[in-house]
């Protein structure tokens, strides 16, 4: 029926907006507890303390140079493509505007722990809505596709070469930066079961365009 689909897909969409936001504010939580970031975050910090620009704000910017690789690549973006752009930055700088700098080792080792469980549920949660990937992760598959590698061979390239060069500029490399690699994976599947995400049943293999969203 009619009415349900549109429940359905305010539903995905709901889901997907806060997804993205709350991926956003872990990404700032995991600033705050100083203890280093994930690798694309190690480069935007980089980039920011070079450029004097808020974090989030070169998350949106970088985010947006990735999305242009996509046309070589031909990947197609989705909503969720595009809304990761933009919101997943702003919620990020939203965050640091709020939370101030958290003082002692046990309430940042902490923070860090809740920020990188947040992003578990965030991306669970974002995927799970089944409106595209976010431009990095459509990077990767879609070098590995492009150049016939594995995505693990794709996805660990290209996120060892951005921490390096992040590191190199500036950006924090840690405990957090092992803890999350470490544990985003699971994390990420743990959440997208919860949320009921089923790989075989994606409608196809190729984001949903903004064109063909329902009206």
């Amino acid at each position: 029926m009619r009415f349900t689909g549109s429940i359905t897909l305010i539903r995905r969409l709901v889901q997907l907006y806060v997804g993205l936001t709350l991926f956003g504010v872990s990404a700032g939580l995991q600033v705050r507890a100083g203890l280093g970031l994930d690798p694309w975050d190690v480069l935007h910090q980089g980039i920011a303390e070079r450029t004097g620009r808020q974090i989030g704000t070169i998350s949106i910017v970088v985010g947006a140079a990735v999305l242009l690789l996509w046309i070589p690549l031909r990947q197609r973006p989705g909503l969720g493509t595009v809304s990761n752009v933009v919101l997943v930055g702003l919620a990020m700088n939203g965050t640091l505007d709020v939370l101030g700098t958290v003082h002692g080792y046990p309430a940042r080792f902490g923070t860090l722990i809740a920020a990188i469980i947040l992003c578990g549920l965030a991306t669970g949660m974002y995927i799970a809505a089944r409106f595209g990937p976010g431009p990095r992760d459509g990077l990767m598959t879609g070098a590995a596709r492009r150049l016939g590698v594995s995505i693990r061979l794709a996805r660990t390239s290209v996120e060892v070469t951005v921490l390096v060069i992040g590191w190199v500029l500036g950006g924090s490399v840690g405990i957090g930066t092992v803890l999350f690699a470490v544990g985003i994976g699971p994390l990420a599947q743990v959440f997208l079961r919860l949320f009921g995400y089923q790989p075989s049943a994606e409608p196809t293999t190729k984001p949903q365009p903004l064109s063909e969203l329902p009206g």
